[in-house]
């Protein structure tokens, strides 16, 4: 049986208006949630665990901030 190659795109570029003042100085997917972890943190470990490992980061307001 063939192993399946599964290729990931996370879109991780939003501005967060909605969760302003948090997203003043970094992009919504930055935005620490517990302490400990960042939005974004969630869907990549999700991916990871589901143990697909090819994943781009697609990022656009703040990237920097990533």
């Amino acid at each position: 049986m063939s192993k399946i190659k599964t290729l990931a795109f996370v879109m991780a570029g939003g501005e967060g208006t909605r969760l302003y003042p948090l997203t003043k100085e970094r992009s919504k997917p930055s935005v620490p949630f517990g302490g400990r972890y960042r939005i974004v943190d969630f869907a990549l470990s999700n991916l990871i665990n589901s143990k697909i490992y090819s994943i781009y980061l697609l990022v656009q307001y703040k990237s920097q901030s990533l």
